[in-house]
């Protein structure tokens, strides 16, 4: 019997809001993800502002409960099993965020923020112990502790900053790390850094990695996988290189489109997309209805996953001659 995969996700769907006359907001979907036990992946989520991205990483992180579907960790169910809640979980499963230096407290030095999960987990059990386990955590990531330890958040950079909380992260030997747009508030020159340092928690480390961002070049250049979300739908799925190189989904080659190209004269490709209002389609249909170039009257009804022979799940009517649906449309 094969082992269960590491995070299971299957059919979520969260929704905020609502009341007698005003539909609840859709922030996912019917959405499944899953990585796998054994062979470590950095796994990318991808989509426009309001796509849902944020509300899957906190679904993972066990701050927001599914209305509906299951989220399993090691094969058993996170809410059903309380596991959520638990000591193991919440050290298993590691958040990198947007912001760095909201996750410090600005009135104590950065081995505060490093020394603090040590003693909450009872990892290190002396200040010696504690103080060479941050000290190689910090070396681990490319900083060196007598330039950080010591010193507050605003005495450091914000690559800096970044970079120690994932040096956190990584002391606790977490097996899934939450990174939630982890370069987007940090200068160009760092982010390959901080990038780097994804990359060796998965090589070197054995952890796995959703990544979380709005930026298809970084996430070509790290992940293995591109899940592109669109109002709270997986709407394209698979490996990253394939999707970003030729992307099948009209939405996905709007992302890709909508990239600034260095000749200033050329069109923009984006400008052929339908200037509907985002979000007025029926959530019956394609989510995509309302900006999508090639809509069809099938796409009043809510597309299925049809796989490509590229191993690709495309949510979308263009891909409905011959292949194989992973659901019913």
């Amino acid at each position: 019997m094969s082992a269960p995969d590491l995070l299971n996700l299957e059919g979520v769907t969260v929704t905020f809001g609502g009341g007698i006359h005003k539909a609840p907001f859709v922030a996912l979907e019917d959405l499944s993800l899953s990585i796998p036990t054994g062979a470590p992946e950095i796994i990318a989520v991808a989509g426009e502002s309001g796509s849902g991205k944020t509300t899957l990483g906190r679904v993972i992180l066990g701050l927001t409960k599914p209305v509906r579907g299951r989220v399993a960790f090691d094969g058993a169910d996170i809410w059903a099993t309380g596991a959520v809640h638990s000591r193991g979980y919440l050290r298993s499963v590691q958040a990198v965020f947007q912001d760095p230096f909201s996750v410090f407290n600005p009135f104590y030095p950065v081995e505060h923020l490093l020394r603090a999960p040590l003693k909450m987990f009872g990892i290190a059990r002396g200040r010696a112990e504690q103080d060479e386990r941050i000290t190689t955590a910090l070396r681990q990531v490319g900083l060196k502790p007598e330039q950080v330890v010591g010193r507050y958040p605003h005495q450091l950079s914000g690559g800096q900053r970044q970079r120690i909380v994932v040096a956190r992260a990584l002391m606790l030997r977490p097996r899934l790390i939450v990174a939630d747009e982890p370069v987007s508030m940090i200068d160009a020159s760092l982010r390959a850094n901080v990038l780097e340092n994804l990359r060796a928690l998965r090589d070197e480390h054995g952890i796995s990695i959703l990544y979380i961002t709005h930026d298809l070049a970084t996430a070509r250049q790290v992940s293995n996988r591109l899940y592109v979300l669109y109002r709270g739908r997986a709407v394209e799925i698979g490996a990253a290189g394939d999707v970003i190189g030729a992307p099948k989904h009209p939405y996905t080659q709007l992302l890709m489109s909508s990239i600034p190209r260095p000749d200033p004269d050329a069109p923009w490709p984006a400008e052929h997309v339908r200037k509907g209002e985002i979000g007025t389609s029926d959530r019956a249909a394609c989510v995509f209805l309302d900006r999508c170039p090639h809509r069809m009257p099938i796409c009043a009804k809510q597309p299925p996953d049809f796989m490509l022979g590229d191993g690709r799940a495309v949510s979308c009517y263009l891909y409905s001659d011959g292949r194989s649906e992973t659901a019913a449309a």
